[in-house]
């Protein structure tokens, strides 16, 4: 039984809704008010902030959050974890966002176009994550004195109006803390160019923090890519998994991961989907405040979303919505995900400009992987509009470990795909692809592996399918065509051509010495 007296199997029986509504009841009988401002599991955004679909959190302005009494002098507070992501429009917008460990007045970024002129200076938002230190399962040693609330500091800034194609130079600061005085670290970043052209992005999911996260969080910066896709199950400070309130949790597990993934992140645009790890009840009632106070989706104002590069779509859900196997936030947006998705993909399709629809999220949609195989909600609402409108590559993570389909129409093989391959997705069907090896502990195949040079095919292989109830449907399966038991990363190879021609885009699945695993082409003729 938790502190507040309920227990998992009571947790398992409320929604996500539910039990967000009942921890703020009880934190409420035992309030910890800093200056009548910050509540316990509370989410506080800036006035350009989110907080998922909680409105009824307060908004106040980054000059108000905190008493003075105990405010750090501004000159001993460090900014950290830098990491930045894309707006709506990737040729012109781009979203910032650090920590600072102490509330601080009037945070800013300085920028330019040079490392030597940052003479624009942007204002900032602050969202602010409120957590009793009685409700967390602290991973280290807690000192005999100890605040009674974790209070994390989010700061954001929005920048609009950039150049496409044009590389900017960025430090950050508040009152006190001047990056020009402090000899501050000049990062730097690029908008997407208005052209189309060849690029590179990566993908991975199922990070945390570890030596092997250290070791994946490099590898991307040896592709040099346009932007990174995370999908889910990002730092695991919620740490069961289940999305419920009687869940271990540790808030500070998240600076932990900032940091680890600031050298890269604070370059290369990180765009994230809402994993299992993600639900955390504490902060809103759709488990979403916490990721919203982190991270920017693309201006949109929920976890799914989208965004093109060049001649590439990709598409961001929540698989949270349609899950079968961990059911706490099963339906939280009413169907809305799901004709938002529909909507896109015909959006995406008449676009003449876009060759290749990407689509990613956490859960799986087809693997054979021992401990979390495939979520048959995926299967039911969302894979029969991938076939409708052609998505080309899937790109999930959950099960820890690398494999690829061949391609798949309703569910069927269309043809053989080995490492080399080239799939035409336009008559072959979409391509999914499980890259979950990027740093947690890794999972097992129940069969052998088989990659590139330790080939070694197995048809069909037992494995099972996630139903309604929380049940294991099993299943025979013909259509894995790729499996590594590996820390690994996914690097995706745009290369556009002109009307008529054949654009090509190029998978490649990259292990955790940087060693080639698989690659497949997917190719389409441009209209």
């Amino acid at each position: 039984m938790t502190k507040q007296g309920m227990t998992p199997e009571q947790a398992a029986q409320l929604s996500m809704a539910e039990q967000h509504e009942w921890f703020r009841r009880a934190t409420s009988r035992r309030s910890m008010l800093r200056g009548g401002l910050v509540g316990a599991g509370t989410a506080i955004v800036g006035a350009a902030g989110l907080t998922g679909t909680a409105s009824a959190a307060p908004v106040r302005s980054a000059a108000s959050l905190l008493p003075t009494a105990d405010r750090p002098n501004g000159s001993t507070v460090v900014p950290f974890g830098r990491h930045i992501s894309y707006g709506a429009d990737p040729t012109r917008q781009m979203s910032l966002a650090w920590q600072a460990r102490a509330a601080v007045r009037n945070p800013f970024v300085r920028i330019g176009r040079s490392p030597q002129d940052l003479g624009q200076k942007l204002h900032a938002d602050v969202r602010v994550l409120s957590t009793l230190a009685s409700d967390t399962s602290p991973i280290d040693s807690v000192a005999l004195v100890s605040p009674t609330t974790i209070e994390q500091y989010y700061l954001h800034a929005e920048l609009d109006g950039l150049r496409p194609g044009e590389t900017y130079y960025y430090t950050v600061g508040h009152d006190g803390w001047d990056p020009r005085a402090n000899l501050a670290v000049v990062n730097s970043f690029t908008t997407a160019p208005s052209k189309r052209g060849a690029f590179t992005f990566t993908a991975f999911g199922d990070q945390g923090i570890s030596y092997d996260a250290v070791a994946t969080t490099h590898l991307i910066a040896g592709q040099h890519p346009a932007f990174h896709l995370h999908a889910g199950d990002v730092s695991y400070a919620e740490g069961t998994g289940h999305g419920l309130i009687t869940d271990s949790y540790d808030p500070k597990v998240w600076d932990s991961f900032f940091q680890q993934v600031e050298a890269v992140a604070a370059t290369v645009p990180w765009q994230v989907a809402a994993g299992n790890h993600e639900m955390e009840p504490w902060y809103s009632p759709d488990g979403n405040g916490g990721l919203a106070a982190r991270f920017d989706f693309a201006g949109q104002q929920q976890t799914y979303y989208s965004f093109s590069y060049g001649n590439v779509a990709v598409i961001t859900l929540d698989a949270n919505d349609v899950s079968y196997e961990i059911p706490a936030n099963n339906g939280y947006s009413g169907g809305k995900q799901t004709a938002w998705l529909k909507q896109e993909l015909a959006a995406l399709r008449k676009r003449s400009d876009i060759d290749f629809i990407v689509v990613q999220f956490h859960h799986c949609a087809y693997s054979t992987c021992s401990s979390h195989a495939s979520e048959g909600g995926v299967r039911q609402y969302w894979v029969p509009l991938f076939d409708a409108y052609g998505v080309d590559l899937v790109i999930n993570g959950h099960n820890h470990v690398y494999e690829r389909t061949d391609p798949l129409k309703g569910g069927s093989v269309t043809t053989a795909a080995p490492s080399g391959a080239t799939v035409t997705p336009a008559t072959q069907g979409t391509t999914y692809v499980v890259a979950g090896g990027a740093g947690n502990s890794l999972y097992s195949f129940p069969a052998k592996d088989s990659y590139d040079g330790a080939v070694d095919d197995v048809s069909p292989i037992a494995s099972f399918v996630n139903s309604p109830g929380q049940a294991k449907t099993a299943e025979s399966v013909a259509w894995s065509r790729v499996r590594y038991t590996g820390y690994c990363l996914l690097a995706i190879d745009s290369a556009p051509a002109t009307r008529g021609r054949t654009s090509k885009l190029t998978v490649r699945a990259i292990d955790g010495f940087g060693a080639e695993i698989d690659r497949v082409v997917l190719a389409r003729t441009v209209k």
